[in-house]
């Protein structure tokens, strides 16, 4: 229910909340571009910073309400897309314009934290939402998953279901009903690309010939209107002819173009600045760019539909106007008195004649045109009369049964006539009664208090509510299916009347703070539970049968937490304490509770969860994740809290590691499991004193990727193995990287991986140290494992590193580069594809046994002569 707590009229401060396009030009004028830019776009997605529109986007805005055109492009993965070509038709244009990710990006590798997987996805899907606010375009997504790199669409649809990613690309075409669809990927490619990137293409093309059938998917789209495409395009380039070269001198007379280049003058940019922009926020994956000018010629196939009337125009002989719907004549005359007449001093004198458009455009019988046109209008008029309307909460996170105190702001700054009428909230039945006129520049604030129902879903991405398979996302509800992201917990719904027409305006109930730093600070708001339970890690390993001191942590989400702590395990682990009493005072409480964990005397692989029992039995057992960059909009996923537990049968040599982090990852950790003493180190530690004291210095993934200075360290890397000391680097990308760089002896980076995580693995020198010692390592140690067995393996190398393991995809050549080794002084140095940066964390027990195996290399000595002199060796 709602309860007043006060209101009244203040001083004029406040932010507009509509947003139609980026005022770049106005963050050119003060030599501020670039960070502003990235200030201002904390407005454009889920709840963050608002844009105000200036007169010049209004303007653009109102062009583009003058054309009725839509384009969709389809491709596999976040970073896909061609930015220039979304900025182009967007804002060039000025079309409706969409991308359709079929997958979130889950099984790619992060250069920005150690999150993989579902919380890389999350990541992944935000960057793909701010890059889209960046250049105009919409999103969306279907329900498959990445489930890692694919070398054919066989496998790929293997993995999908086909009829599932077919009925979402359906359903987003039947919704967006594009004119024309643009493909990033040949369907005709299947085996010379990226499984994921091929089958994108080749479900595109045929949902296209489906897509206006309705016959076709009618049980669960038939309230759809079928909707066929008129154009099918595949977006090549350069690349895909095998070079520049090539491409320049291949035959271009079946290709269409256009020149993305273009330059915009209300902007002051040209369409490439803009999407070097948007393709830069697709930060997890290091994709900075830097923006260009002058002409950029994009090349479109023509892969079904009829033929454009005009070679450099995709769209042309497709009309975008109003005349293609019933009654549009009158509407595009009156946008065009507008556009002609459009007052720039002030936007508020347009208000008239917008009003008069709106009502023309309701007369519209073309519904699909008809809504869409009148939500542009109204959010014109919104922002012509620069009225600003916003609901903030008191705090970032609530709970169910929580009061929640809710802040209106409203305020007309403009001359023009405006009310408001009331106030609802989405899923709400309350409905607050305001009845005032916004006079101009005069702030209202009106506050009310909501109580949260017991029963209110809590937040998190709805792709995960439901666990699903290693292709696909399970999503019930069918009306989800194809968006971005969860709609807001709360929306507040303003029921205005401006100028005689009624308007209701949608502002999602956001929390806002005052930073003495970054000032005015805007996150989303979530509701999760009372309490946040988690194991500190996610796996425990234990090599032996002695306790360990296991944590878990606590943060309360509410006052007075009262309850008992307990682990659910199997028999054979002892656990002591049984349970713990929980008493926590205040919200925003963390407390860490130790338990003493003793395994089973043989190996075994089993879940623990942890349960905060209170004291009225409700039972918590979920961690709440928060996820916090400065590109992105703050996340909130709640994860089950499991941990793995191990007992595993491992001994290992030497004890204390060095680790650099490359794009990180969890593996310092992991070795601290296993007992290894484990000191992450930067470049500038990497003195020739300093690593005397390791026995081993670890490069995290594509360490010479992301750190460039650490090629300045050869030299002291030589003096440290020859004197005994070993190097382990783990997976470099080979993007301006040669492999002699970052290892003692020639050796050749390649792109040559093994995906399938289930490929035999051989052993060709069986009798190598590190598959003997300390560890014997047998096939059933490659058993288990995740997502693949390696990437970027090198292909070519000198005489003086051996190779003893081998693998390789179904009908491809053996693949030896996996793990190279090679003595160097009284040292080693060993260069490793092998994915270990997800076989550990995911508790993979052979994973752990090589590795330790590669850290113990040089230091088997004992336990080799041991063996000689039992006979073992033989």
């Amino acid at each position: 229910m709602w309860k007043t707590s006060g209101g009244g009229v203040q001083d004029a401060r406040g932010c507009q909340t509509i947003i139609l396009l980026t005022d770049l030009a106005f963050m050119i004028k003060f030599k501020l571009f670039f960070i502003c830019c990235l200030i201002l776009l904390f407005g454009t997605a889920q709840s963050q910073r608002p844009v105000k529109p200036n007169a010049n986007e209004i303007y653009d805005a109102v062009q583009k309400l003058n054309v009725l055109g839509t384009v969709l492009y389809i491709a596999a993965h976040p970073d896909d897309e061609n930015t220039r070509m979304i900025s182009y038709f967007a804002n060039k244009r000025k079309v409706r314009t969409a991308y359709l990710s079929l997958t979130r990006g889950d099984g790619g590798q992060n250069l920005i934290g150690t999150e993989i997987w579902e919380k890389l996805g999350l990541i992944r899907t935000n960057e793909l939402l701010m890059a889209r606010s960046v250049d105009g375009g919409n999103q969306f997504f279907s329900r498959a998953n990445d489930f890692g790199y694919s070398k054919h669409p066989d496998e790929t649809l293997a993995f999908w279901n086909k009829e599932e990613v077919m009925h979402d690309i359906i359903k987003v075409m039947r919704e967006f009903r594009p004119d024309i669809v643009v493909n990033r990927f040949d369907h005709r490619r299947a085996g010379r690309t990226h499984g994921h990137h091929t089958s994108s293409a080749i479900l595109s093309v045929e949902a296209c010939d489906i897509a206006g059938d309705p016959a076709s998917y009618a049980e669960r789209l038939g309230h759809l209107e079928p909707w066929q495409p008129q154009r099918v395009f595949f977006n090549t380039g350069w690349w895909f002819y095998g070079g520049r070269d090539r491409f320049r001198e291949a035959d271009k007379s079946n290709l269409y173009t256009l020149d993305a280049g273009v330059y915009y003058p209300t902007k002051g940019l040209s369409n490439n600045e803009i999407a070097a922009l948007s393709r830069s926020m697709h930060k997890s994956q290091g994709f900075g760019s830097t923006g260009t000018r002058g002409r950029e010629i994009e090349y479109l196939e023509l892969v079904k539909g009829n033929s454009p009337n005009v070679k450099d125009d995709p769209l042309s002989g497709i009309d975008c106007t109003w005349a293609r719907v019933e009654g549009g004549r009158q509407v595009q005359v009156k946008i065009d008195a507008l556009i002609q007449d459009y007052n720039f001093a002030e936007p508020s004198k347009n208000i008239q004649a917008l009003v008069d458009i709106h009502k023309a455009i309701q007369d519209i019988s073309d519904k699909h045109w008809r809504e869409i046109k009148l939500r542009e209008v109204e959010d014109i008029i919104l922002a012509s009369t620069g009225l600003f309307l916003e609901a903030v909460v008191n705090k970032e996170t609530a709970v169910r049964g929580e009061d929640l105190n809710i802040q209106f702001e409203m305020i007309n700054r403009s001359g023009r006539k405006a009310t408001v009428d009331h106030i609802s909230l989405v899923d709400n039945e309350d409905v607050l009664d305001i009845d005032k006129d916004l006079f101009e520049n005069e702030r209202v604030i009106t506050e009310y208090t909501l109580s949260i129902p017991e029963d209110h879903p809590l937040s998190n991405p709805y792709w995960l509510n439901e666990k699903g398979t290693l292709g696909m996302y399970s999503v019930p509800d069918e009306q989800l299916i194809g968006k971005p992201v969860s709609d807001a917990i709360y929306t507040a719904q303003f029921h205005l009347n401006i100028e005689g027409l009624p308007v209701v305006v949608s502002r999602d109930l956001i929390y806002k703070t005052n930073s003495p730093v970054d000032g005015e600070v805007y996150k989303p708001f979530y509701i999760v539970p009372a309490a946040s339970v988690s194991f500190s890690d996610p796996i425990y390993i234990f090599p032996d049968q002695d306790s360990k001191e296991i944590g878990v942590n606590l943060k309360a989400y509410r006052d007075s937490l009262k309850g008992r702590l307990e682990i659910a395990h199997p028999e054979s682990w002892q656990i002591r304490p049984t349970s713990v009493a929980i008493d926590m005072e205040r919200k925003g409480e963390e407390q860490n509770i130790t338990f003493s964990i003793s395994g089973p005397g043989g190996a075994s692989s089993d879940e623990f969860t942890v349960h905060l029992i209170l004291e009225d039995g409700t039972k918590l057992d979920q961690k709440v994740n928060h996820i916090n960059y400065d590109h992105i909009p703050s996340q909130v996923l709640l994860a089950s809290a499991k941990a793995k537990f191990e007992r595993l049968n491992i001994k290992t040599q030497g004890k204390k590691i060095a680790y650099l982090q490359g794009a990180g990852d969890d593996i310092p950790q992991n070795l601290r499991q296993i007992g290894y003493e484990v000191d992450e180190v930067g470049v500038s530690d990497l003195t020739s004193e300093n690593l005397k004291s390791y026995d081993a210095l670890v490069m995290g993934i594509r360490a010479y990727n992301t750190k460039r200075e650490l090629f300045l360290k050869k030299k002291v890397l030589d003096e440290y193995m020859q004197g005994g000391g070993t190097v382990v680097v783990q997976y470099n990308t080979s993007r301006r990287i040669k492999g002699d760089d970052i290892a003692p002896y020639p050796m050749e980076l390649s792109r040559d991986r093994v995906t399938d995580e289930l490929a035999e693995v051989r052993f060709e020198i069986p009798d190598h140290e590190v598959l003997n010692y300390p560890n014997k390592i047998t096939a059933k140690d490659f058993e288990g494992w995740v997502q693949e067995r390696g990437l970027y393996f090198p292909n070519n190398w000198s005489d003086e590193y051996s190779a003893p393991l081998s693998c390789n995809d179904k009908g491809e050549p053996s693949r030896l580069g996996g793990l190279l080794i090679a003595e160097v002084g009284k040292g080693h140095f060993i260069y490793t594809g092998y994915s270990w940066f997800r076989q550990l964390p995911a508790g993979v027990p052979g994973a752990f046994r090589l590795f330790a195996n590669l850290l113990s290399i040089g230091k088997n000595a004992e336990i080799k002569n041991s063996a000689s002199e039992s006979g073992q060796d033989e």
